[in-house]
C-alpha cells in the first residue's frame, strides 16, 4: 500500500511528487495538509488539477475515520478512530472554558502493563505511524472547528500506548504539529507522558523539537512501584530519577510528575512525604489523579479528604495540582481507554 500523505514532512512530499516538480509544490501540499487541514487533495486548489489527480492516484490522504463518538455529560468527547488496517484507537477531546485539550494515542494497545490502567489489558498490537498520531489531531480539530493559534489548544500524548517505545514516530509527529508552516502549535502546548523508559528519556532530551515531558511516578517506594508498574523491574526508580535530573529542561520548562492515587496503596501522608524527598532536587510540579475506576481494575478511588491531605503535604515543597477526572461516564478518563463500545 502506498504511503499516506498525512505524516509526511516537506522532504517526504518532494519525493512523493517525483523529480522535476518545483520545491514550492511540496510546501504547498504540506501547508494544505496540516495548516489548512485538507481532507481531500481536490480541496488543494493551489495545485494544478493534473498534479492533484496524479498524486491522489498514488497516495491516500491517510486520515483515520470516526468509527464512533461517545459524549460525556461534562462535555468530554471520546472518539473511536479506525485506521487504514481496520484497527482502532481512542482520542479524547476535553473542552474546558476557553481551552481545549486533545488526548491522543501513540500505540494500538500498550505493552507496559500498569496494574491500575485498563489500556494495559489490551496488550500491544502495534506502533502508530507519525501520520496516525498527527491524524488524530487533524480529525478531532476538524470535527470541532478547533483553532491551533491563540494558545487555546493543548495536545497530550497520554492516550493508549507508551510514547517513548515509539519515539521516532512521536518525534516526527511533534515536529509536524509544532512547525509554524505545519499544524502550528507551540511545543509548550504539547506534552508526552512516559511510564519511565529511562534510555529513551535521554534520547528525547537530545531532540531539538520536542514536547514537554511528564513522568508517571505513582509510588513513593521502589517496592510499591514494582507492584503497580512492572516496568520498574527493568528501569528502577533511582535510575528514572537520575534520568529526570539529567534531562535538559528549556528555560520555560518544568518536569511534570503524574501520581495516580490508589486508596490504601500509595495515598498515605507518609507516601506524600516520601514523594517530596524523591523530587526535592528537581525542577518539577506534581499532578495528582485520584484513580479513575474500571470494572477490571482491582483498586479503589481514595476519598476527597485523603487526596486533599496528600496534596497539602506535597504542596508545601513542590507545586502540586489535583487533576479533575473528565469523561468518567464514557470511559474517557486517564487509564480508562480500552476501546470499549459503551
Amino acid at each position: 500500500m502506498a504511503e499516506p500523505l498525512v505524516g509526511m514532512d516537506v522532504g517526504d512530499l518532494r519525493e512523493a511528487l517525483g523529480a522535476g516538480e518545483p520545491a514550492f509544490r511540496a510546501r504547498q501540499i504540506y501547508e494544505a495538509l496540516y495548516r489548512q487541514r485538507a481532507s481531500d487533495l481536490i480541496q488543494v486548489s493551489t495545485l494544478p488539477a493534473e498534479m492533484r489527480r496524479a498524486l491522489a492516484a498514488r497516495h491516500p490522504i491517510g486520515l483515520p475515520e470516526v468509527a464512533n463518538l461517545y459524549q460525556s455529560t461534562d462535555g468530554t468527547r471520546r472518539y473511536l478512530l479506525r485506521l487504514e488496517d481496520g484497527r482502532t484507537v481512542e482520542t479524547v477531546l476535553m473542552p474546558e472554558g476557553e481551552r481545549d485539550t486533545i488526548c491522543i494515542s501513540t500505540q494500538v494497545g500498550c505493552a507496559v502493563d500498569c496494574k491500575f490502567c485498563m489500556t494495559a489489558l489490551l496488550g500491544l498490537e502495534r506502533n502508530l505511524t507519525a501520520g496516525e498520531i498527527v491524524g488524530q489531531v487533524l480529525v478531532v480539530a476538524r470535527e470541532n472547528q478547533l483553532r491551533q493559534d491563540g494558545g487555546r489548544l493543548n495536545i497530550v500524548m497520554m492516550g493508549q500506548g507508551e510514547p517513548l517505545l515509539n519515539l521516532a514516530n512521536v518525534v516526527k509527529a511533534t515536529r509536524i504539529l509544532a512547525d509554524p508552516a505545519g499544524f502550528g502549535l507551540s511545543p509548550r502546548r504539547i506534552t508526552v507522558s512516559t511510564a519511565g523508559i529511562v534510555p529513551k528519556i535521554a534520547e528525547l532530551g537530545a531532540e531539538p523539537v520536542r514536547p514537554k515531558l511528564a513522568v508517571s511516578l505513582n509510588a513513593s517506594t521502589e517496592e510499591t512501584r514494582r507492584e503497580l508498574m512492572p516496568i520498574t523491574r527493568k528501569y528502577p526508580l533511582k535510575d528514572l530519577l537520575a534520568a529526570c535530573k539529567a534531562y535538559p529542561l528549556r528555560p520555560w520548562e518544568k518536569l511534570t510528575f503524574e501520581y495516580a492515587l490508589l486508596a490504601d496503596v500509595n495515598d498515605s501522608d507518609a507516601d506524600a512525604r516520601r514523594v517530596v524527598k524523591l523530587l526535592a532536587n528537581l525542577n518539577c510540579k506534581v499532578n495528582l489523579i485520584a484513580l479513575n475506576p474500571g470494572p477490571e481494575i482491582p483498586f479503589r478511588t481514595p476519598t476527597p479528604e485523603r487526596v486533599e491531605s496528600f496534596q497539602r503535604i506535597v504542596r508545601r515543597a513542590i507545586p502540586c495540582f489535583v487533576r479533575k477526572p473528565r469523561g468518567l461516564d464514557i470511559y474517557a478518563a486517564c487509564g480508562q481507554l480500552k476501546r470499549s463500545a459503551a
